[in-house]
């Protein structure tokens, strides 16, 4: 649909069975099922190195970053499930998002961030399911730029809430869904323009 919000959704975890994957991949089709575009991708296919300016100022900016900002610039909404490591985000969500918001050449400070709206969920087998974690990333992302809805899902004792790919409480189920569909309807009505494509 034309008024389809562009979506782009991805787990802070590179491990092959994450439950912030598994998360990540739920919320997506339920955001494709509630009429938005959403690209899921995994950050294994973006490998990236710990942020060092010395090595940007030396080698330049890593491919893999320039097409991470290609993306984020193509789409209105961002969506993170991010695991909880020590009370807060992994290395590997703070990384991205470093190199991501590092200036490129004729564009906007933080164009990748800037402007756009996000929804983080979390899965953690702790008891708290990862909020400590997206207190941490809803700050970070408030810093530069991005609007945080203020609804969210953390799922907690993980490791016992998925049937295979699936969430085994219908009440997690619904509020996922319900989240999706209130992503959805925010975008539509705050992002009505058409992003174009990456170059």
């Amino acid at each position: 649909m034309s008024n389809s919000p562009k979506i782009l959704a991805f787990a802070g975890s590179l491990r092959r069975d994450s439950w912030n994957k598994r998360l990540a991949r739920l919320a997506a089709e339920a955001m494709d099922k509630a009429g938005g575009s959403v690209t899921l991708i995994e950050l294994n296919d973006y490998p990236l190195p710990i942020f060092n300016e010395d090595d940007e100022a030396r080698e330049g900016e890593p491919e893999n970053a320039r097409r991470l900002k290609e993306l984020m610039r193509a789409h209105q909404g961002l969506l993170i499930s991010s695991p909880e490591y020590n009370s807060s985000i992994t290395p590997l969500v703070k990384n991205t998002i470093d190199w991501a918001s590092r200036p490129a050449p004729g564009h906007p400070a933080l164009d990748a961030f800037r402007g756009k709206t996000a929804v983080l969920i979390s899965a953690s087998p702790g008891a708290l399911g990862g909020m400590r974690a997206l207190v941490h990333l809803r700050s970070i992302l408030g810093n530069i730029g991005t609007l945080v809805l203020p609804n969210t899902i953390s799922i907690i004792k993980a490791h016992e809430a998925f049937d295979g790919p699936q969430l085994k409480d219908p009440a997690q189920r619904a509020k996922l869904e319900a989240i999706a569909s209130e992503f959805v309807e925010f975008l539509r009505k705050h992002h009505p323009q058409p992003v174009p494509a990456p170059s």
